[in-house]
C-alpha cells in the first residue's frame, strides 16, 4: 500500500508563504486521488485541496486564490504551494492517497502562522 510522508511545515509570519510537500512510497500517486487536508485541536479534519487523476483540481473556499496543489513530474509527489497564510491557516496538514480500497494518510506536518 501506498506511504505518505509531509514536509515543508514551519512557522511563518501573517501574508508569508510555504509549500508542503508530500512524497510516496510503494504504488504510484497517479493511481490515487491526492489530497491535502488540516486539523486543529478540538475540530474535524477538513478538505484543503485535491486532485484527480487528470489533474482537475478542487479547492475549500476557505484558500481558493491562495493555495495551490500540484503533482510533481514523476508522479511520487504532491506539493501544496500557500500564499498569503493568515494566522487561521495555523493547523496540521495532512496529505491523503484516495483509492478503490480506501484512504491513506500521512502523519501530517505542522504549519504555524504568527508574528
Amino acid at each position: 500500500q501506498v506511504q505518505l510522508v509531509e514536509s515543508g511545515g514551519g512557522l511563518v509570519q501573517p501574508g508569508g508563504s510555504l509549500t508542503l510537500s508530500c512524497l510516496a512510497s510503494g504504488p504510484s500517486l497517479r493511481n490515487y486521488v491526492a489530497g491535502w487536508y488540516r486539523q486543529t485541536p478540538g475540530k474535524q479534519r477538513e478538505m484543503v485541496a485535491t486532485i484527480s487523476f487528470d489533474g482537475y483540481t478542487d479547492y475549500a473556499d476557505f484558500v481558493k486564490g491562495r493555495f495551490t496543489i500540484s503533482r510533481g513530474s514523476a508522479q511520487n509527489t504532491v506539493y501544496l504551494e500557500m500564499n498569503s497564510l493568515k494566522p487561521e491557516d495555523t493547523a496540521v496538514y495532512y496529505c491523503s492517497a484516495r483509492g478503490i480500497l480506501g484512504t491513506h494518510w500521512g502523519q501530517g506536518t505542522q504549519v504555524t502562522v504568527s508574528s
